[in-house]
């Protein structure tokens, strides 16, 4: 009985193509690859596949009971954790492909320097046709960070903000495991104790029930008038109200927001207009970066070797928790 890929992708380039033909032959399997605009092609062929490589809630809702592992290839996987009737087999895997780490963390650290450094202030008296070179600005040398959220993204972060200098970078997770990088890492049970200290906060969190909200009006209320956010993981971690008002109360210096509620905002919501905060449409992550889609695939041709082998997958989700 013949095994089969489908993968629905706009990203691969004809190497990766290849990459994936030879990982496939290697492993006994054979590739269909279809683009975009070929949904009903992708779900005919679905239909005898064993493995699905894609970003699709709508072609993962068509695949048979004898789909077997699904490859989402963004990292945030909450929308196929929601509902578990969505897989037709209930042993279906899922794995992420959380190797945005990179392109992120230099988002990350963009928007910090342009934050330290005043830059949408100087945007606004540039605007003016003024002329101010009066502003302090902060450096992140000797800056202190905390980070939420110690995954690849938040490792990522604290790998390059420590070659340039940070004096202290706490992080905080779930389980409070040590991880290389961090100063400390703490229980996210320890937030309220951490905020007051945090100068600039860096929010690098899935979409799960435990983190919806979890930087409330109350916590905003913790950090120092000084500090700044920074929030590239989802922004239902987040109440964006309250942040708009700390922003243009000055109870807060600044915030740089790459995810937000809902997505795109409405043409009148107030965030457009909330003092020193850095708006982006999403795209600290997705598939814009090369490096971004070359890890992509090297992740799916690891797991799928692994896959063929019986071996535990790499980026194996666990539907319980969303990640």
């Amino acid at each position: 009985m013949s095994r089969d890929i489908c993968v629905y992708l706009e990203f691969l380039t004809p190497a990766h193509k290849a990459q994936i033909e030879k990982a496939a032959e290697e492993t006994g399997f054979s590739v269909h690859f279809f683009d975009l605009d070929q949904f009903e092609e992708a779900r005919a062929c679905l239909q005898h596949c064993e493995v699905l490589y894609a970003h699709d809630l709508e072609l993962l809702k068509a695949a048979p009971a004898s789909l077997r592992w699904y490859c989402c290839s963004f990292a945030g996987v909450d929308i196929y954790c929601k509902d578990p009737s969505i897989f037709a087999n209930p042993q279906c895997l899922l794995t992420n492909s959380s190797g945005y780490g990179v392109t992120i963390a230099e988002h990350v650290v963009m928007v910090t320097l342009m934050l330290l450094r005043r830059m949408p202030e100087y945007e606004a008296v540039v605007r003016a046709h003024s002329w101010s070179r009066q502003l302090p600005i902060r450096s992140i040398r000797d800056n202190t960070f905390t980070i939420l959220g110690t995954g690849n993204i938040g490792f990522n972060v604290a790998q390059r903000l420590r070659g340039m200098g940070a004096a202290r970078i706490t992080g905080l997770s779930r389980t409070g495991r040590s991880v290389e990088g961090f100063d400390e890492v703490l229980p996210i049970s320890r937030l309220d104790d951490v905020l007051p200290e945090t100068k600039i906060l860096v929010m690098a969190l899935p979409s799960t029930p435990e983190t919806e909200n979890i930087l409330s009006r109350q916590r905003i209320a913790l950090l120092p008038p000084d500090a700044y956010v920074i929030n590239v993981g989802r922004g239902s971690a987040l109440d964006q109200d309250a942040l708009t008002e700390a922003l243009n109360s000055r109870k807060l210096a600044g915030a740089a927001l790459d995810v937000m509620v809902p997505e795109p905002l409405p043409p009148d919501h107030p965030m457009w207009n909330a003092r020193n905060l850095i708006l982006t449409p999403h795209v600290s992550g997705n598939m814009t970066l090369g490096y971004t889609c070359d890890v992509n695939v090297d992740m799916f041709c690891q797991d799928l070797a692994n896959y063929a082998a019986g071996r535990p997958l790499v980026n194996l989700v666990d539907r319980t928790l969303g990640y």
